[in-house]
């Protein structure tokens, strides 16, 4: 049985013609795709000796893996050359293109190839895309060794992939190319192509960045501008109008939106307005509805803020106010103010812990009743039992404050609230410490 996902170019018949056909102009990037794996630039924390697949492979004893990380950082290369280290077929998949009939066809092919003595290395791209059932039907092919799979995904995987899956493999998380790689890899290009490219420093700086730490798109980037015909190197001005630059990786539904709402939440919450600005900024250029950055930043000024600065929530859904009334992007505008005004207010989880630690202790002491001097009597037999008797009328008390204790009966006081001494929160603990003698004196007397 053939297999129908080895590309091997048929024999030519008997007394055919043996002259090679002229090559076919290869893309820089295939041209310039590594050899061996001590060829891979920037992923050397998990190809050194010392890294993960780097002692597999010094071990003989590579498992399958999860290979997570951005576009372009190498992730098909290393695959392919992970199958060449340990002599195995090499099977490469798309979950976007295959479907169940296609799989079964893989492993069909794996499981005769395996009869043949040789395994066989299964890279499935965007492997994230594949359903529960279908990633399941890897399972069994992986446990009796018909396949070793090397998954590659941008998503993380603990969000995409089966527990059951994970279990199997290892997650190797492989990094976004600096612009130090890019330069090599731009060196290396450059050594290729024969030639330098016509680009003054800055420029070249700036073609580097539009790559955005994608090794295959500065590959593209420099083929484009290896064929242009210049007099004198350009400028970043001359580039820009050359090329455009690439829109940044930004998934609003993935991974990449709640690391950036991770980053303007901790930047707010680090007091830095110019960070939690630049990240605002991130998530509005890559497509973000600032509806949804009203709504979080609401929620920062209420969990991160709270009564430190009462004015923070107000604030927030002022702005938020603001934008519906303007709309984008001059409402934008309004929610950036708030970003600087959320970052620049003092700080208090207080509130927030408060009202974690009570309801945990509402689920502890589950139904006690209030205690009876609380409660209402409007029937005689509840003023018979008890029902409001005792009841001491705070403001008939002396400073306006009775000094009662409203907790369940036999519960020992519990303290939820404590606020620090910052922003408006010092005058609330001027006010708890000054309620909590007077309740010690009262209950005292």
């Amino acid at each position: 049985m053939s297999d129908l996902f080895d590309q091997v170019p048929p024999a030519p018949k008997p007394g055919a013609a043996q002259d090679a056909p002229p090559e076919a102009p290869r893309p820089l990037a295939d041209r310039l795709r590594p050899r061996a794996l001590s060829e891979v630039i920037g992923q050397e924390h998990v190809l050194s000796p010392e890294g993960p697949l780097g002692a597999m492979l010094t071990a003989g004893s590579l498992s399958s893996l999860i290979l997570w990380g951005p576009p372009g950082v190498g992730k098909t290369t290393i695959a392919r050359l992970l199958a060449d280290e340990t002599e195995l077929s090499f099977v490469q998949i798309s979950a976007i293109f295959t479907g169940v009939p296609e799989l079964r066809k893989v492993f069909e092919a794996a499981k005769l190839r395996r009869q043949q003595g040789r395994g066989t290395l299964l890279f499935v791209d965007e492997i994230h895309r594949f359903n529960k059932a279908q990633q399941d039907s890897f399972l069994p092919h992986m446990e009796d060794g018909t396949i070793l799979l090397v998954g590659a995904t941008t998503e993380n995987p603990s969000f995409e992939l089966n527990a059951a899956l994970l279990s199997r493999s290892q997650v190797i998380v492989l990094e976004r190319l600096t612009l130090a790689h890019l330069e090599r890899m731009a060196q290396r290009a450059e050594k290729e192509l024969g030639r330098a490219l016509p680009l003054t420093a800055p420029a070249r700086e700036a073609m580097l960045e539009m790559a955005d730490g994608d090794g295959r798109a500065l590959l593209n980037l420099i083929e484009q501008v290896s064929a242009w015909k210049v007099e004198k190197p350009l400028d970043p001005q001359a580039l820009a109008q050359r090329l455009m630059r690439r829109a940044a990786k930004y998934d609003k539904s993935g991974d990449e939106h709640y690391n950036l709402i991770s980053a303007l939440h901790k930047s707010i919450r680090g007091s830095d307005p110019d960070a939690a600005l630049y990240w605002y900024a991130r998530m509005l250029e890559g497509g973000e509805d600032p509806r949804y950055l009203a709504r979080r930043l609401t929620r920062m000024a209420v969990e991160d803020i709270g009564l430190a600065d009462p004015q923070a929530q107000t604030h927030c859904l002022h702005a938020w106010e603001t934008y519906e009334r303007l709309g984008s992007p001059e409402g934008e505008l309004a929610l950036a103010q708030a970003v600087i005004y959320l970052a620049l207010a003092p700080k208090s989880n207080a509130g927030y812990v408060a009202y974690k630690a009570a309801r945990a202790e509402a689920r502890r002491t589950g139904s006690q009743m209030p205690p009876k001097h609380i409660l209402n009597a409007p029937t005689s037999m509840m003023q018979d039992q008890g029902y409001g008797a005792g009841y001491a009328y705070d403001h008939d008390a002396e400073d306006g404050f009775s000094g009662q204790d409203y907790f369940p009966e036999g519960m020992r006081r519990p303290v939820f609230y404590a606020p620090p001494e910052r922003g408006y929160e010092r005058e609330l603990k001027k006010r708890v410490e000054y309620f909590a003698k007077l309740r010690t004196r009262r209950q005292g007397g």
